[in-house]
């Protein structure tokens, strides 16, 4: 058995174990059936897994909508036992209560077919949301105290899910996600690059000088692919331990575009999230698998 290196520490009742353990160092499942394949990390995973010539099967929300109230039954009809399920689908990101209500619906639809059909892997997408603010780099074993609607509805899925009781559950976290198909255009490099594109101004917050950690879609997609071909448990954050500010992120898109774009700046209406920094300590993800390595914010846009 491969253990990765981190100090385990006796979870809460109804909550995972963090250390990363691996139960085989090559591990092929029979199949891996992905929960939201259309969406922005779902279908990226799909798409490694497939280029690894693992059999895997999309369940797009046209396919499957976890909302639907017949849909743990669906579910568990197309579930076998010896099934990786990967749960990437969400309605995110959460911004009011119907929208936490809902996902929670979705996982409880998750969570009840599993009771009547379990799996052999199951592999939950989260979020760092999850995590409480702290000066210093956040790792695995940070305390969970989510600020945000979007945090709330992760960690009340991460438990529910641990609740269920699947055989082999691991709970990957990442960090904010950018890279080609981000259907969201949220604030960062996505939407600078956006911008870029149609040569319009980049407008930031404040200065700009918000700092935070930027993981490429690519990234997230190998290290999910890597748990289910180790058939890992626990829990893993996808940070690079890199942090740049906004203004650093959108002059990395403009230089690598050479086009002349302006930066323009907008006052801020509030306090900026987190502080204004949002660090983390990538040493598991190094410790769980030594040859992965991080792609740097101009290695990831360079390849956009």
């Amino acid at each position: 058995m491969l253990r990765a290196c981190v100090t385990p520490r006796l979870a809460p009742e109804g909550e995972p174990d963090v250390a990363l353990v691996h139960a085989s160092s090559q591990y092929r499942p029979t199949r891996v059936l992905i929960l939201g394949s259309a969406g922005f990390v779902g279908s990226s995973v799909l798409r490694h897994l497939e280029a690894a010539g693992v059999t895997v099967v999309g369940l797009p929300r046209t396919d499957l909508d976890l909302s639907d109230a017949d849909a743990s039954d669906r579910l568990a009809s197309l579930l076998r036992p010896d099934d990786t399920l990967v749960f990437a689908a969400a309605d995110a990101p959460v911004k009011n209560n119907k929208m936490l209500l809902n996902n929670l619906r979705m996982a409880e639809a998750v969570c009840a077919a599993l009771s009547q059909q379990p799996v052999a892997h199951l592999v939950y997408i989260s979020s760092d949301a999850v995590y409480a603010d702290a000066p210093l780099p956040l790792d695995e074993e940070s305390p969970t105290s989510p600020s945000s609607l979007h945090g709330v509805m992760h960690l009340a899925r991460e438990v529910m899910l641990a609740n269920a009781g699947p055989a082999a559950f691991c709970i990957v976290r990442p960090t904010l996600i950018y890279g080609p198909g981000d259907p969201h255009n949220g604030y960062g490099p996505n939407q600078f690059l956006n911008l870029v594109q149609q040569g319009l101004p980049i407008t930031l917050f404040g200065e700009g000088e918000e700092r935070r950690d930027h993981v490429h879609i690519d990234d997230v997609a190998d290290l999910v692919a890597r748990i289910v071909s180790h058939q890992s448990t626990g829990v893993l954050n996808a940070a690079t331990g890199n942090v740049v500010s906004f203004r650093e992120a959108a002059e990395t898109v403009i230089s690598a575009s050479s086009a002349e774009i302006v930066i323009d700046t907008r006052p801020r209406s509030g306090p900026m999230p987190h502080g204004g920094y949002r660090p983390f300590d990538p040493g598991a993800t190094h410790r769980a698998f030594p040859d992965f390595a991080y792609r740097t914010l101009t290695e990831g846009l360079a390849g956009a």
